[in-house]
C-alpha cells in the first residue's frame, strides 16, 4: 500500500513532469546558444581568413631554397592557432603590407635567422624583431630594422640570400644573425642544392632540386582552424592548461634532444644527422658562415651573431653549451658583437619555477608572446 496520498503522488508527478520540461527547455536553450556561436565563428572565420582563397604564404626559391611571398595579407597558422601576417615588397615579415626602398636615409640593420626570428606563431608585433622595429622607429635618429629570417633557415640559406639581397640593390649598414641551435642538423641533412661546393651540391637529390624551381606546396590548414577559429583557440587553450597541469610538456623538453642533439656530448643521435652527420654538418656550418663573413667584410657590412637556448638546453642544464663555444670563437676577429643570451635565460628560469610556460609557447619550442618580449629587452640593451 502506497505512502503517498492521491493529492502528493499527483503533485510530484506534475512536478517531475515541469522538472522534466525545464531540463529538456534548458537544453534546447544551450543548444540553441552553440548553434548560434558556432554560426557566428564560422561566419567570422570565414570572413577574416579565407586560407582557402589566399595565395600561398611561403613559397620555393632557386637561389636561397625557400622564403616568403612578397605583399602577403592574410593569415598563418602554427600549433593549432592562426594569426595575421604581412609581408612587404621585399617578403620580409613586416607590420604592414609596404614598399621597403633599396636604399634608407636611416641606419638600417638586417635581421636573418630562422623560425624563432621569423617570429612563428604570432603577429609582427608580439614578436622580438617587430618590437626591434617599432622601438627603432621611435628614435629621434631612427633605426630601421628588417627582418628576412623565415623558418628552417641555416647558414647555407644566411649565406645565400643576404648575397641575394646585396645583389639586388638592398642597402644595410649592418647585419644581426641569430644562430639557432637546429642549424647544424639542418646543415647536416638539406639545402645541398643550393649550396656551391660541389661536395655538398654532390648530395643533392631530385627531389630537392625540384622542389626550388616551382611554389613550394602549402600547408593544408585544419579545417577547425580555417572555418572556427575562436572554438579551436578555446580547446587548444583548455587542452594545454590539461597538459600544464599534467605536467606533460615538461616531461617532453627534458626527454626530446633531436634537433639540439650534437650539442651535448656523447649523445647517441642514430641516423638523424645523416648524411654529413654531427661533425660534417658543423664543418658545413663553419663553411657557409666563414663565406658570409667574407662577403660581409668586402662590403664593410659588420656582422653581429646572437645565440639564445630552446626550451630543452635550459631544462638540461646546458649553459656552456657547443653552440655557444662554437659561435664565439668563429666571431674573433669577424664580428662585431657576439651576443650570448644564454645566461639572462638561464637566470630568468631559475628564478622562476614555471619558466617554461612563461616564456615558452606551451606544447612548442618556439618563444612565447612573453618569451619575445624578454628576448627584445635583453636584445635592446645591444642594438638600439
Amino acid at each position: 500500500m502506497s505512502d503517498l496520498s492521491p493529492s502528493r503522488s499527483i503533485s510530484r508527478r506534475i512536478f517531475g513532469y515541469f522538472t522534466w520540461r525545464r531540463a529538456l527547455a534548458n537544453a534546447g536553450l544551450i543548444a540553441y546558444c552553440l548553434a548560434l556561436f558556432l554560426a557566428f565563428d564560422f561566419i567570422y572565420s570565414i570572413f577574416t581568413g579565407g586560407e582557402e582563397k589566399q595565395r600561398p604564404l611561403r613559397i620555393a626559391n632557386a637561389i636561397y631554397d625557400h622564403g616568403l611571398a612578397a605583399n602577403f595579407d592574410g593569415y598563418d597558422a602554427w600549433g593549432g592557432i592562426r594569426y595575421r601576417l604581412f609581408t612587404d615588397n621585399l617578403g620580409f615579415k613586416d607590420v604592414s603590407v609596404r614598399d621597403v626602398p633599396l636604399k634608407s636615409t636611416s641606419h638600417r640593420v638586417l635581421l636573418i635567422g630562422d623560425s624563432f626570428t621569423e617570429g612563428i606563431g604570432m603577429s609582427f608585433e608580439n614578436s622580438f624583431a617587430g618590437m626591434l622595429y617599432l622601438a627603432g622607429q621611435q628614435r629621434s635618429d631612427k633605426i630601421e630594422f628588417l627582418n628576412a629570417g623565415v623558418a628552417s633557415y641555416s647558414p647555407s640559406i644566411y649565406y645565400k640570400k643576404v648575397q641575394y639581397l646585396l645583389d639586388r640593390g638592398l642597402q644595410f649598414d649592418e647585419v644581426v644573425l641569430f644562430s639557432d641551435t637546429s642549424d647544424v642538423m639542418d646543415e647536416a641533412v638539406s639545402y645541398f642544392c643550393i649550396d656551391d661546393d660541389p661536395k655538398y651540391r654532390a648530395h643533392c637529390t631530385a627531389t630537392e632540386g625540384a622542389a626550388q624551381k616551382v611554389a613550394a606546396p602549402r600547408r593544408k590548414t585544419d579545417f577547425l582552424v580555417a572555418h572556427f577559429v575562436v572554438t579551436n583557440r578555446t580547446i587548444l587553450y583548455f587542452k594545454l592548461w590539461i597538459q600544464t597541469v599534467l605536467g606533460n610538456q615538461r616531461r617532453k623538453i627534458n626527454t626530446d634532444h633531436s634537433r639540439t642533439a650534437w650539442t651535448v656530448p656523447g649523445l647517441d643521435v642514430g641516423n638523424s644527422y645523416q648524411p654529413l652527420g654531427v661533425d660534417g654538418g658543423v664543418a658545413r656550418s663553419l663553411q657557409n658562415m666563414r663565406a658570409l663573413a667574407d662577403l660581409l667584410a668586402a662590403r664593410r657590412i659588420p656582422l653581429t651573431i646572437v645565440v639564445y637556448p630552446w626550451a630543452q638546453q635550459i631544462a638540461q642544464g646546458d649553459l656552456d653549451s657547443r653552440q655557444v663555444s662554437l659561435w664565439r670563437d668563429f666571431c674573433q676577429g669577424r664580428c662585431k658583437a657576439f651576443i650570448n643570451l644564454f645566461p639572462v635565460f638561464f637566470a630568468a628560469a631559475d628564478a622562476d619555477k614555471n619558466w617554461y610556460e612563461h616564456l615558452f609557447i606551451v606544447g612548442d619550442d618556439h618563444y612565447s608572446a612573453n618569451g619575445n618580449r624578454f628576448m627584445f629587452h635583453e636584445l635592446a640593451k645591444h642594438l638600439l
